[in-house]
């Protein structure tokens, strides 16, 4: 097949291009820009294209289908010329169903946890030498790319995101796949900008349960109240299987987890973790692991990229990275680090960089969810604020948002810098906790400072 992405550079829409060139098809594709990692991973598979920009001479009728990323917009030439030459046009989701109608889905959603929960799923097919399709948000220590597609492979594991498809399909992606095992990790309002109230996000999880086909399973974390409710409200005729975080119990600094065969250490710690890996272990059982298999293979998980991730330690202070910027992610990651490091001094950083994170109404969802840190900094960028197109915030604001006893807060990426190589790290754990880069700070230059 001859396929054109228009937008490969993306995050999703590059490793969804690399799958599929591997698999053998003849991939072609533009953009506008292209970063890091996305620019040497697509240079490797020869499929980076030659000059940056969009040229509708691309598009010919000897295309199979077109792939349209969420960075492309209406009035995309190269959209248009698709249009006119009555070419198949699939949003990335559409497509990825399209590869997956024919397997058994396996869609893993929630407002939190969905990557590292397929993280942990791909960890224990990967570790028992079973192999299966793919789709993760995230590189997997083992696994080449987040993307994998066979023409032979039975099931495949999905992240279901809950953002909209395309620039021509307004549909959440995860009303598109169809699943036959669907998990649940819990809802928590984002997304703001295309989701204005909560009860019209709460709804997109409604349809979510109604698409799973007829018989199929619903996997959820039954210690969410809402999630709980709108699952056993549903009428879809599906078996539904609720989960809660397990016992366990820390010793220094390692998470033991209560099996019944007695103790096992993880890699892994924090309470949302433990609750992530509870529901993973339900799905990898209705994938055919038994539990014993599935506790061993999950005692070497380290974690998926970007959650919770070590980046140094020397002697008795430690530096985390982790994605968390919603409310809900930011409260379960500081407690976690708290809880694992209870000897240690705890400083949070959080970078407001999300279009929620900056509406000065959704601030107030921040409350009390830095109060597990013993020093909080929180970051953000009024230009930010101003490319968004929303009302200013102020450092005001974010103090009484947050009511953190306290709590700095930083609009200039240099003297948070400044600050952080002020702070003694000796018996410490530095926690940055950011979807964007704190204006252009380098993560590495913070190993220095221990």
């Amino acid at each position: 097949m001859k396929i054109h992405f228009i937008a490969i550079g993306g995050s999703a829409m590059h490793s969804l291009a690399i799958a599929l060139k591997q698999k053998g098809y003849e991939i072609s594709g533009s953009d506008d820009a292209i970063f890091e990692p996305s620019k040497s991973r697509l240079d490797e598979m020869n499929i980076l294209p030659h000059e940056m920009g969009w040229f509708p001479e691309k598009i010919t009728p000897q295309l199979d289908a077109v792939i349209l990323g969420m960075h492309a917009r209406e009035d995309n030439p190269e959209l248009k010329r698709a249009k006119e030459l009555d070419l198949k046009i699939y949003s990335y989701p559409e497509f990825l169903f399209e590869q997956a109608k024919d397997k058994t889905r396996v869609v893993i959603g929630g407002s939190h946890g969905k990557t590292s929960i397929t993280s942990m799923i791909l960890h224990v097919m990967n570790y028992h030498d079973r192999d299966i399709d793919y789709m993760v948000g995230a590189t997997l220590e083992g696994l080449d790319n987040p993307v994998h597609l066979t023409e032979e492979n039975d099931f495949i594991v999905i992240e279901g995101d809950e953002y909209l498809s395309s620039a021509l399909d307004p549909r959440p992606k995860f009303h598109l796949y169809q699943p036959n095992i669907a998990l649940l990790s819990g809802i928590a309002w984002d997304h703001i900008n295309v989701f204005p109230t909560y009860e019209n996000y709460l709804e997109q999880f409604r349809i979510f349960i109604d698409s799973i086909v007829n018989g199929g399973i619903l996997v959820y974390n039954e210690e969410d109240a809402e999630l709980k409710k709108l699952a056993e409200e549903s009428q879809n005729p599906i078996r539904k299987h609720p989960y809660k975080t397990p016992d366990y119990h820390t010793e220094g600094d390692t998470t033991i987890l209560d099996v019944p065969e007695g103790e096992m250490p993880l890699e892994i710690f924090g309470k949302h973790n433990l609750n992530n890996l509870a529901g993973a272990k339900w799905v990898c059982q209705h994938m055919g692991v038994d539990e014993d298999d599935f506790y061993e293979a999950i005692a070497s998980f380290k974690g998926a990229s970007k959650r919770l991730e070590k980046i140094a330690e020397i002697n008795s202070s430690i530096i985390f990275k982790d994605f968390a910027h919603s409310p809900s992610k930011v409260a379960a990651t500081t407690a976690a680090v708290k809880e694992q490091f209870a000897d240690k001094k705890v400083i949070a950083c959080l970078e407001l960089h999300t279009y929620s994170s900056l509406n000065a109404e959704f601030l107030k969802g921040y409350k009390n969810t830095l109060d597990k840190a013993d020093t909080a900094l929180v970051f953000y960028s009024p230009d930010a604020v101003a490319i968004k197109k929303l009302e200013s915030v102020s450092t005001e604001q974010v103090q009484e948002a947050f009511q953190k006893e306290g709590l700095r807060v930083f609009v200039n990426p240099d003297e948070f810098k400044l600050e952080l190589e002020s702070i003694d790290l000796s018996n410490s754990v530095l926690l940055m906790m950011s979807s964007g880069n704190y204006g252009g700070l380098d993560l590495n230059h913070l190993k220095s400072l221990l």
